[in-house]
Parts: structure tokens; C-alpha cells; sequence
């Protein structure tokens, strides 16, 4: 079980708890099991899991402190009692009683900070971190050294195992061993996990030694799919194409992709809806900032290469690229309206595209469609481009929420390790998690230029 699944399961045990400790502190008396596990409290749990993760209450990516904690259980709680209070308008049925409410909602957030707090401190210490052994001294090996370093919670680096013909490039210090003495090192260090990350294996893969710890219990897995595991993206420099074919995932199927059209069909048109009664602001908002038209198209490549023409509500002036032709947006891009740097911050600018969405030139969710202009030279000078385009591109994306703005090639080849990770794993639930955290995105603001 992951490390988030833990952490939801244990929020969803101390809402069950809070609601008994409201009860309590309220009646003086003890709630039966059957209301304990009634429709008001599941829907009150249910709440307060949905206003956790929407607060990051579960992104264990970056370590956390007393006062983060502290500062998203506050805000969670104030979203949920929000909530809470609407659907009790809406829904009396759900109600569990006011007094039951405010002592519950405050039973669960002393609960929830006291049990983050530890589940946090205790993740980052060396006794529950999983001991890794990194095969090779090379650069590979180095990248896979500093990626540990930056996971530390996860991972601790046990050392480096040097092979015969290979280059040392880590510390000296952290050599512990050679590869003819693989299992004996993995024993004295009570290692969990191998992983292979030598820039050449010709010659200098101790194959028996590795058979052996296989066999022996120890997980093998190469630099790939380990960095994979831990970031959330493919490295594509160490990435071959027999790679993508004997690799689980990257399997586009008819079912899917049918699966995936419905569900846009019908959250584009829910999503107009809702978006409905802002429309008409944000074009009067777009006239009244700058000169020129509300909509702005541009042609965007899509699935299979194919082009199409993108919709969006115009954020630059009208002749932004008159004089440069097409370029990248930047950082406090001085060709952006004051709107429309509103609008790019709230990504309220997309809403055009649900239509695209429609019409079928584009999913919801996907690797950003980039436009003609870039793409031969993305391709060029980036190892494994093209493939993005076997999906449609989307609204938003993994690299989306992973990454901010890009605007460069470098750029560029981070997002598609994302884009890849994404092509890889595609499936419903992602799609929704992808959604959600766009949701967190929008109302925060982040990574728009």
C-alpha cells in the first residue's frame, strides 16, 4: 500500500473517530455503531478527504513542517465546513447537528495535524527509507545518486558498486564494493534494492552476482524504470526503443480510447455550463483591455501530426508576433494585456477550447499541442518527440501540473518525460487526478505566464 493510500485511510478512520468525539463532547453519551457509519458521517468523511487533497494534504513530493501542516489543515477545514454547509442547505437529510459539527470538524483537525505531523517525521528517518545500491560509477549511475538525494524520504543511498571498464564519476567514498562481490555487499549493507545504471553493460555486466540477488529476494530494476518510480517521468536520454516495447504500459487500446472520449464528451458540456454565466464578462473584459478580436486561433498539431486550428480568449495585444513571428511566451511576457495575464494565471483564457474538446481535435486531458512551427525542431534536437502525438493533445496534462511554462527546448524535453509518463499510464483514473489537481491550479494560480 502506498504512502497516500495510508494517509487517506488513516483521515478516513479519525473522521469516523471526530464525529464519535463530537457526539461525545456534545451529548455526553456514546454514538451507536450504526450512526457512526451513517450517510451523514460517510458524507462528512467524504468531505474532508476531498478538502485535504484539494489543500495537498496528501503531496508527499515536498517535506512539510509544523506551520505548513498547520496552515493546509486550517484552510481544509474552512473549505470543508463551506461544504458541509451548502449540501446541509441543500440536503437536511445529510446533517449530523451543528454542535456535532463544529466539535467533529475540530476533534479531526487536531487528529489530522498530530498524525501528518508524525507520519511525516517518521517517513523521513533512515529506519523506514528502503537502502538502495546503485551498479555502476558513471554518469548514469551519478544521475541516479542526486535523484535519490532529492527523495531522501523515500530512499537512502547505501553506495555505489564499481564494474570492470566503467567511469568512475561519483565520490570516492561511496564506492563499497565491486561487482564480482555484488551479494556480499548487498548483505553487509541490508540493501532492499538494486539498481542497474551502467552506461555500458557489454563486458562489465556481473550477471551471475545480479542473478543471484535476484533470487535471492533483493528487487532489480534498471535506471529507467527506477527513475521513473521516483519522479514521476521517463528518462528519455537512457531510453531505448526496445525499452517502450518490453515495458509495461504504452498499450493505446480501442476500449480506452473510447472510454476517454465519452468522459470528455460529457465533462466539456458540463464545464460550458458551468462556465456559462463567465463568458460574457470575459469578453466584455477582453474589448474593454485592448483592441482587436475576443477569440484568438492558432494552428496546433494534434494526433497522428495532424493539424487543426486551436481556440483560446486573446491574452496578447493583436499584433503580438507581427514583427518576431512565431516565438515562445516568457516570464512577464510584455505582449500579454492585463486581462489577459488574469486570464492565463486562472486558465480561464482555455475555455474556448472545450469546443475543440467537441469537435474531437482534442481531449481533456493530454500533452499539450505545441504549434507547427516548433515541432521540426523539437523533433531534431529531442530523442522520441514525435511520440507524444500518438494521443490526442489536451486542455491540460501531467507535464501541466508537473512542470511550470515552458519555453525553451530544455523545456520542452522536460515536459515530454512527463507527456511520456503520461502516454505510458494513460487510464480514466489518472485522467481525474489530472483534473483535480488542474482544479488546485486554477484556483491558485500557478504556473501561468
Amino acid at each position: 500500500m502506498g504512502k497516500v493510500s495510508i494517509l487517506i485511510l488513516f483521515d478516513l478512520l479519525m473522521a469516523c473517530l471526530a464525529v464519535y468525539t463530537g457526539w461525545f463532547i456534545r451529548f455526553g453519551t456514546s454514538l451507536e455503531a450504526s450512526s457512526l457509519f451513517g450517510l451523514g458521517a460517510l458524507f462528512f468523511a467524504a468531505v474532508l478527504i476531498v478538502s485535504s487533497f484539494l489543500c495537498e494534504l496528501y503531496n508527499l513530493e515536498k517535506n512539510a513542517g509544523k506551520k505548513e501542516i498547520s496552515a493546509k489543515v486550517i484552510v481544509s477545514m474552512a473549505l470543508s465546513f463551506f461544504i458541509l454547509a451548502t449540501a446541509y442547505y441543500l440536503i437536511p437529510q445529510l446533517m449530523i447537528g451543528r454542535g456535532v459539527l463544529a466539535l467533529s470538524l475540530g476533534s479531526f483537525a487536531v487528529y489530522q495535524f498530530l498524525g501528518h505531523l508524525a507520519f511525516r517525521i517518521s517517513s523521513s528517518l533512515p529506519t523506514f527509507a528502503k537502502r538502495v545500491l546503485i551498479l555502476g560509477t558513471g554518469p548514469l549511475a551519478n544521475k541516479m545518486g542526486s535523484v535519490m538525494n532529492g527523495m531522501s524520504h523515500n530512499y537512502v543511498l547505501a553506495g555505489y558498486v564499481n564494474c570492470t571498464n566503467e567511469t568512475v564519476l561519483v565520490p570516492l567514498h561511496s564506492i563499497i564494493g565491486s561487482g564480482e562481490g555484488l551479494a556480499e555487499t548487498v548483505q553487509k549493507e541490508k540493501a532492499h534494492k538494486i539498481v542497474v545504471s551502467l552506461s555500458e553493460r557489454r563486458g562489465s555486466f556481473p550477471l551471475r552476482d545480479v542473478l543471484d540477488c535476484k533470487l535471492g529476494g533483493i528487487e532489480v530494476m534498471d535506471a529507467p524504470s527506477f527513475y521513473e518510480q521516483v519522479t514521476g517521468k521517463l528518462l528519455i536520454e537512457n531510453i531505448t526503443p526496445s525499452w517502450f516495447i518490453f515495458s509495461d504500459g504504452f498499450r493505446i487500446t480501442h476500449s480506452k480510447m473510447l472510454l476517454k472520449r465519452v468522459f470528455d464528451m460529457f465533462t466539456s458540456v458540463a464545464a460550458l455550463l458551468v462556465a456559462l454565466p463567465m463568458i460574457p464578462f470575459i469578453v466584455l473584459a477582453v474589448k474593454a483591455d485592448s483592441p482587436g478580436p475576443v477569440l484568438f486561433r492558432q494552428i496546433r498539431v494534434g494526433q497522428k501530426g495532424k493539424k487543426f486550428a486551436l481556440y483560446k480568449f486573446r491574452t496578447m495585444r493583436n499584433d503580438a508576433e507581427a514583427e518576431t513571428g512565431a516565438v515562445w511566451s516568457q516570464e512577464n511576457d510584455p505582449r500579454v494585456t492585463r486581462i489577459g495575464r488574469w486570464l492565463r494565471k486562472s486558465r480561464l483564457d482555455e475555455i474556448p477550447q472545450l469546443y475543440n474538446v467537441l469537435r474531437g481535435d482534442m481531449s481533456l486531458v493530454g500533452p499539450r499541442p505545441e504549434r507547427p512551427e516548433f515541432i521540426s525542431q523539437l523533433s531534431e534536437a529531442i530523442p522520441f518527440y514525435t511520440e507524444r502525438h500518438y494521443v490526442k493533445p489536451g486542455i491540460t496534462g501531467w507535464a501541466q501540473i508537473k512542470y511550470p511554462y515552458g519555453a525553451s527546448v530544455d523545456d520542452s524535453l522536460e515536459k515530454l518525460r512527463y507527456d511520456l509518463f503520461y502516454i505510458k499510464h494513460l487510464s480514466p483514473l489518472l485522467d481525474i487526478f489530472i483534473l483535480v489537481e488542474t482544479a488546485k491550479v486554477m484556483l491558485f494560480g500557478r504556473g501561468g505566464r
